[in-house]
């Protein structure tokens, strides 16, 4: 019978998101592929460096062992197949057990995403991430030049998220930018206990509570956002509605989140919003879910 990844959480992730390619991209963006894939083969002996993705894979990974596997990490990339071999040599340098990669030389690898069953995927091209996003797969545009995640919590995963546009749909997020501050919060107030859409990044969410169920994992996740009072109950009775829990919440109140995200240690964080990501950047690896009307 053919292998399947069924019941697993499966990740595909880019190579420039997994490893730190941004000194080849440039010859990349310099020259041309043929320079790059040159560039590629002459060290496939050199480990890349860890990307800002890293830690995220290698914890997620983690959890794969001593039993059955609960993750799978693919690299989906448009990288050509010679430097897919460095990426390979890259990871298993690093320990990182990845035996599944996809790779386009240039062409978008979004279409592959349905047959890997894909939950979550993470690349530092935002047309990719976009078209993803269309196709109803959870995707974040990693920020290469974001701060690496803190080596402080060595055996626990945690992921920070957005509420609008990333765990929630984007309705209410449509009233602010419409009519301001005032008719959200009163939008809100009065849809209290009605639960928000989903955002493309539930199944990721309801992943990791599953995760969380398995004995001997440790995840922490938070709600970082910039509801205020009195938005934040209709935030928090979706996910009482969802019956999934969220370790920490922070409401906000449109404050800069990068300092309060340095506080968090994140694996990763996910926003919608560019400014958002850019101040969490600073801090924590971040990621901006190029979707909804902020992130137009």
């Amino acid at each position: 019978m053919p292998a399947t990844l069924s019941g697993q959480l499966v990740v595909a992730i880019s190579s420039r998101a997994l490893f730190d390619f941004e000194a080849e991209n440039g010859v990349f963006e310099a020259e041309d592929d043929h320079a790059y894939m040159a560039l590629q083969q002459r060290l496939l002996d050199e480990p890349a460096r860890p990307g800002v993705a890293f830690s995220l894979v290698q914890k997620l990974l983690g959890f794969n062992a001593g039993g059955p596997p609960l993750v799978e990490v693919v690299v989906l990339s448009r990288n050509d197949p010679i430097s897919g071999l460095r990426v390979f040599r890259s990871a298993r340098h690093y320990g990182l057990p990845i035996e599944r990669g996809v790779f386009t030389r240039g062409a978008s690898p979004w279409r592959y995403l349905k047959p890997l069953s894909a939950q979550l995927f993470l690349s530092a091209n935002e047309a990719d991430v976009r078209q993803a996003l269309a196709a109803g797969v959870a995707a974040a545009r990693v920020m290469p030049h974001a701060a690496r995640a803190s080596c402080e919590h060595p055996d626990e995963l945690r992921i920070a998220f957005d509420g609008d546009a990333v765990l929630f749909s984007d309705e209410a997020e449509q009233v602010f930018q419409r009519d301001g501050l005032a008719a959200f919060q009163a939008h809100e107030s009065t849809r209290a206990h009605q639960p928000l859409p989903a955002g493309p990044f539930k199944p990721v969410l309801q992943a990791l509570h599953r995760l969380q169920q398995s004995p001997g994992l440790r995840i922490r996740t938070a709600l970082v956002t910039a509801r205020s009072a009195p938005a934040h109950e209709r935030a928090i009775r979706t996910l009482m509605d969802w019956q999934i829990g969220v370790d920490e919440a922070m409401f906000l109140g449109g404050l800069a989140k990068g300092e309060f995200l340095r506080e968090f240690e994140p694996d990763f964080f996910f926003d919608d919003q560019a400014g958002h990501v850019e101040s969490a950047a600073a801090h924590v690896p971040a990621g901006q879910v190029a979707m909804g009307i902020a992130a137009l």
